[in-house]
Parts: structure tokens; sequence; C-alpha cells
């Protein structure tokens, strides 16, 4: 009876251990077939940009093809929901930014959670901001602009690319900053909202540097200070808001990669290999650098690093957010 009990003790410890010995086999294989890559937004947008060009490396690396597939809809939530719903084999993966991983997580009432139902994979880039006014707005610069603002409550008008939207979130930490005040015009976009501050019908806007800074190079706006610690290479002439008289206000729109919860660290540790082997591609880094945008440091290209900087930005927003009350559209 003993000599049973023992047989039936070691075959039910072998059945327990065939599981995780299942998922160390499957990561040390992985990939097996093409990942999809679920970029939640249509294509042509920065998200869409970044996405096709780090697929493209992956493939090289990975030796399956990375498939990128656009699901736009609900201000990023659907295809960041199909994501939180997705097998954790590392055959789905999610390339987002700040807006869909932070701010919505403060705005919409969420199925998942925006932090706690992923794994982080990696830090990608992020896009400096700019401060930039109408052509004739009365107001040489930053101190200028702000003592405008004092003076004048509830006069001036912002252009957004929407309630939420990264334009709308920092101009409300900027009012919070200054102690200033002036309405929130919100378009279905970044590209209309400028069109109309370069058109004279609002008077400024916090607009990605990419998207503002070929404007004020022809003279159609004014860019008054970055959003940034440093100038950046691209606008030197431009002072940063320290500089400018502000300090401390810093604000950029981050991209980055996550897995669905529970997907195993090995396959984690793969994809992160494979990125910031990406990003130190010369080409990679090239046409990143060509959309404006400014590749995370090395040490801040970690699993580990992601999700405490994802932890820091909650922390950040998430009050500012709620407490101007900002909804989701």
């Amino acid at each position: 009876m003993q000599l049973l009990r023992r047989k039936f003790m070691h075959l039910a410890a072998g059945a327990a251990a065939l599981p995780a010995v299942s998922r160390i086999a499957q990561a040390q294989a992985y990939p097996t077939k093409p990942i999809t890559m679920i970029v939640p937004f249509a294509a042509g947008g920065p998200t869409d940009v970044i996405g096709r060009i780090l697929a493209t490396r992956m493939r090289a690396s990975l030796g399956q093809p990375v498939i990128v597939e656009n699901v736009p809809g609900a201000a990023g939530n659907l295809g960041v929901g199909r994501v939180a719903r997705a097998a954790p084999d590392g055959y789905t993966i999610n390339v987002s930014f700040l807006g869909t991983h932070v701010f919505n997580g403060a705005m919409y009432s969420l199925p998942y959670h925006v932090l706690n139902d992923f794994e982080p994979v990696a830090l990608i880039a992020d896009i400096p901001y700019v401060i930039v006014v109408r052509r004739s707005f009365p107001a040489d610069d930053l101190k200028g602009l702000v003592a405008w603002l004092k003076a004048n409550p509830d006069k001036a008008s912002a252009a957004t690319a929407g309630s939420g939207s990264p334009q709308h979130v920092s101009g409300v930490l900027f009012q919070n900053v200054t102690g200033t005040r002036f309405q929130f015009v919100p378009y279905r976009g970044a590209a209309p909202a400028m069109q109309d501050l370069v058109g004279g019908q609002v008077d400024l806007m916090f607009d990605s540097a990419t998207n503002s800074l070929p404007h004020a190079r022809a003279g159609s706006t004014r860019a008054l200070a970055t959003t940034t610690r440093s100038r950046l290479a691209t606008a030197a002439d431009v002072p940063t808001a320290d500089e400018a008289g502000l300090s401390g206000f810093y604000f950029s729109v981050w991209y980055a990669v996550w897995a669905p919860k529970r997907t195993p660290a090995a396959i984690i540790a793969k994809l992160n290999a494979v990125i910031v082997e990406a990003l130190a591609d010369a080409r990679v880094r090239t046409s990143l650098a060509d959309q404006g945008m400014e590749i995370f440091p090395r040490e801040q290209q970690t699993p580990i690093a992601l999700g405490a900087f994802q932890n820091a930005e909650i922390e950040r927003w998430w009050p500012i957010i709620k407490a101007a009350n900002i909804k989701g559209e």
C-alpha cells in the first residue's frame, strides 16, 4: 500500500509540474507564429507610426512577422481593452501612450485597470510639447503671456484635440501652476486645432513639437517655450519653460509597449530585449527622430522602469484630471 501511495504521489507531483514545464518550454520556443501588435488608433497617427517602425525591426530579430492591427475607437479604449482580454502568451501586444494608459483611467469607467491588467514591456520614446500662441497675440514671451492671462481672466481661448487630450490636460496643469483662467476649445484632433490657431481663431495651444514647430518656423504662430528640461535640438532658439520664467513646468507625451497580465516573464524579457535592440538601431532612431520623438535612455527601457514610470504618472495626473472634472467624450 505504501508503495502504491508513493507512486501515486510521484505521478501527482509530475502532473502538477507539467503546466510550469510547459510554460517554460513555450517561453523558450517563443515565438513560433506571427505576433499581433494592437495600435488603438487609426493608421497614420504617431502611435501607428511608432508601431510600424518597431514591428519592421522586431521581425528581423524574432524571425516571425509582427503584424500591426489598428483597432480605433473610444479614445483608444477599444484596442487596449482587447489586449487586456487577450491570451497572455506573447502573441498579442499593445503599443500606446500616456493617454490610454494613464489619462483614460481617470476619465472613463473601464472594464480593465490601466496599470494592473497589463505587463509592462518597454518605454520607447516621447514627444516634447511647446507653448504656442497666435501670431498677433499681445505677449512677446512666456512671462508676458502669464501676465496677460492674469489680467484678462477667461478671455483667452486654448485649442485642444478634445476633452481629456494631452493638449487639454497640459493646459489644465498650466492653469494650476500659473493661477490663470482661459477657455478650452475642443477640436476633432490636433491638426484642425492648429489650423485655427494659425488662422487666429484661437489664442494659444499646448501641442507637440512635431505639430507646432513647423508653423512657428513659418511665422504663422509663435513658440514661446518648450515644456522640456533642456532645449530641443530641433528648436535651439526656443527657450524652455524654466528659462522663460515658469520653473518646473514639464510635459511630454510618451509611448510604450505592454502585454496582457500574466504573460510569462521569459516572454516579456524576450520582447523587451528585441525592442531595446530595435531602439539601438540607427535606422530606427533616425525614423523616430524624424517624427519629433526622443528615445528614452537605455536604463529607462526596462519593464520595471516602465511600470514605475506609469505608476508615477498615474499619481501625478489622476488628481489633476479628477479635480478638473475632465470626462472622456
